[in-house]
């Protein structure tokens, strides 16, 4: 006697069948999908399990409900692993700054592997907007001040002498993971923010002299004030949680015993801050 076919939920092959569809049907980013009426015949399911499906999709960005108008195809954004990570980020308990911290190796790991691909595509050219950015980066250093709008323009400038849109796409959601969770955990900003300026400068030049071991150096260079000031922060958020976990473990023991905590509960919060 065979055994039943294992089920699929009805949500998920319904929400399978209309990225088929999308597929098969060549649609592109933008392009109209039929309405819910035409999906449920098409499809032969309810339509409550196509308003799950949208639902689900368009919480993905692979599609885009407009009230009134209809459904799109999505732009495929990566918005959603943005958003998972960041909360990943600002989540996990006593464990926040190494989040951070691989999201940082990501970013650098991304733009020492298109090393070669960016000076090859920069090498023998000048780009006066990047050269205008990086100005603008170092005289905000000099005033003690950050410069997120032009360190995101500046990396996705890079990428766009390199025909690879999606190391484009995960680069720039790095970036904004990065800038995300940063202050979020209340770090104090580099100490040296004009290395970090002057180093996508160094990136620059490296890139339109054609210079792919200098380009390294200088993607080093860059992510090194934020490295020191992760290990910086890091045996302070350690004592800080060890000290909030001492006072939670304080106030438990104090509860069985009907006794009070309010100075341990007090000092727990001190040393957190």
């Amino acid at each position: 006697m065979s055994r039943p076919a294992p089920t699929v939920s009805r949500r998920a092959t319904t929400a399978d069948q209309i990225k088929d569809y999308i597929l098969t049907q060549g649609l592109r980013p933008g392009d109209v999908l039929p309405t819910e009426t035409e999906l449920c015949e098409s499809l032969g399911v309810s339509r409550s399990s196509v308003r799950e499906a949208i639902r689900t999709l368009s919480t993905l960005d692979i599609v885009e409900v407009r009230h009134g108008r209809g459904t799109f195809v999505g732009n495929m954004s990566l918005d959603a692993m943005v958003e998972s990570l960041v909360f990943r980020g600002v989540l996990i308990p006593g464990d926040d700054l190494d989040a951070l911290r691989e999201v940082v190796e990501v970013r650098q790991a991304l733009d020492m592997s298109m090393a070669e691909r960016i000076v090859d595509g920069m090498r023998g050219t000048t780009d006066p907007a990047l050269h205008a950015l990086v100005d603008e980066m170092v005289v905000s250093a000099r005033e003690g001040e950050t410069f997120p709008k032009q360190d995101r323009h500046f990396h996705a400038g890079l990428l766009r002498h390199v025909n690879n849109s999606l190391v484009g796409q995960l680069v720039t959601a790095f970036w904004d993971v990065h800038t995300a969770v940063m202050p979020r955990l209340g770090l104090s900003l580099p100490k040296d923010l004009e290395q970090t300026a002057q180093a996508h400068g160094d990136m620059l030049r490296a890139a339109e002299a054609g210079d792919v071991e200098a380009f390294r150096a200088a993607v080093v260079d860059h992510y090194a004030p934020l490295q020191r000031a992760l290990d910086d922060a890091q045996p302070a958020r350690r004592a800080a949680h060890g000290g909030a976990a001492h006072g939670g473990a304080a106030h438990s023991g104090a509860a069985n015993t009907g006794g009070t905590v309010t100075g341990l509960a007090g000092s727990g919060a001190e040393a957190a801050r």
